[in-house]
């Protein structure tokens, strides 16, 4: 078994997956990142999209950190020693987020910085059935991400996404420095409202190591029909390259390894898909920094994902490795009474025996419907 149970005088029990590579040598900080935070207020339940001049009532709702949080809460929660740049107002929004992004979650906020007089970003978000709309509002940081990050940590990885700098596709500065310093930088792109899809950000990746864009995304960056063109096409740029599916999987090609894969994705009932790609790119990460073989680095982050969307609340729906354990469990146990998907399920996903902890480790908190009190998110 990889990995191995991690505890101290003031943290419960949590699982490190990374245990077998840490060494004297080895940096303090597994993945770094930067990026805004926002104040996440998500509806689930809603029977429609309200129309102009009425009222829906949701049944359900939840408070938590949105953004880049997504991102730093799934890697955390994966046992990853994450790292996060990022600016927080003076308001109580901002002492909600920074205490549940650094007590609760254990993320690394030392090259982040509050400011006074900056309101911290919010969104509402609502889920309708398996969609979701957004409203957001907010203002620049004060200051730059460069100016903010300084000299970035010592890491394994980058998780970053293509900007635009001069009107052309750009990573952010900062992402160079890191992998010079030996970092892995897996990059995004994100959707492009121009419609103009700058065929540019191809030349980009030359700085990257992988690239995660969705099926739209990829095809349309690279002028082609169907999600496997796409990947083939931009596996001639990146070392790395992965194409998700949505409710049809994800496929992918390692030029380091010479693997190739493509897995289906996990049936599940989605509540709320909030965060769910984020989850994916982390379990993404933290499968290739491990070593794994790509088809289960797929398998991982697909499962991952669809353990997100059970619940709602974007970041704080992140799985930890105590819900993956139960899942696998439920799973191999049903195939054991012989019930036919559980057998199927048991055998693609058996290599999680090897890797989920065989003990019980410190579960993980959700989201609540208003904003917590200190004494709810500090831990026992």
């Amino acid at each position: 078994m990889t990995g191995a149970i991690v505890e101290t005088p003031h943290e419960p029990m949590w699982w490190d997956p990374l245990a077998d590579l840490r060494d004297a040598d080895s940096p303090a900080i597994d993945v770094f990142m930067s990026g805004t935070v926002f104040l996440d207020i998500v509806f689930t339940g809603l029977p429609n999209a309200p129309a102009a001049g009425t009222e829906v009532w949701a049944e359900g709702m939840a408070s938590c950190p949105g953004g880049i949080a997504n991102l730093a809460v799934a890697t955390a929660r994966l046992g990853l020693r994450t790292s996060l740049a990022a600016g927080f107002g003076d308001d109580v929004y901002a002492d909600f987020l920074w205490q549940t992004l650094a007590d609760q979650e254990r993320v690394d906020l030392s090259r982040s910085r509050r400011f006074t007089e900056w309101h911290s970003p919010v969104t509402v978000s609502m889920a309708v059935q398996r969609d979701r709309s957004m409203v957001t509002h907010g203002h620049e940081m004060p200051i730059s991400a460069d100016e903010l990050i300084g000299v970035p940590p010592r890491c394994r990885a980058v998780i970053t996404s293509i900007g635009e700098g001069a009107g052309v596709p750009v990573l952010p500065s900062w992402v160079a420095r890191s992998r010079q310093e030996g970092a892995l930088v897996f990059a995004d792109a994100g959707w492009d409202p121009t419609g103009a899809w700058d065929r540019t950000l191809l030349r980009t990746l030359a700085g990257c190591d992988a690239f995660m864009p969705n099926a739209v995304e990829a095809m349309h960056y690279t002028r082609t029909d169907t999600p496997q063109a796409a990947v083939r096409a931009l596996a001639e740029h990146v070392p790395f390259a992965v194409v998700t599916m949505g409710g049809d999987g994800a496929i992918a090609i390692d030029g380091v390894t010479g693997e190739t894969a493509e897995v289906p994705a996990l049936p599940v009932d989605a509540l709320d898909p909030t965060g769910a790609g984020d989850v994916f790119g982390a379990a993404l990460v933290l499968g290739t920094i491990a070593g794994w073989p790509l088809e289960h680095r797929l398998r991982f982050a697909g499962v991952s994902a669809a353990l997100a969307v059970h619940e709602f609340g974007g970041s704080l729906a992140a799985p930890g490795w105590g819900d993956i354990g139960d899942w696998w469990r439920r799973t191999r146990n049903c195939a054991a009474e012989g019930n036919p998907r559980s057998l199927e399920l048991a055998d693609r996903y058996g290599f999680l025996e090897d890797l989920v902890p065989r003990t019980h480790v410190c579960g993980v908190r959700r989201a609540a419907a208003t904003i917590a009190r200190h004494s709810d998110v500090t831990r026992p």
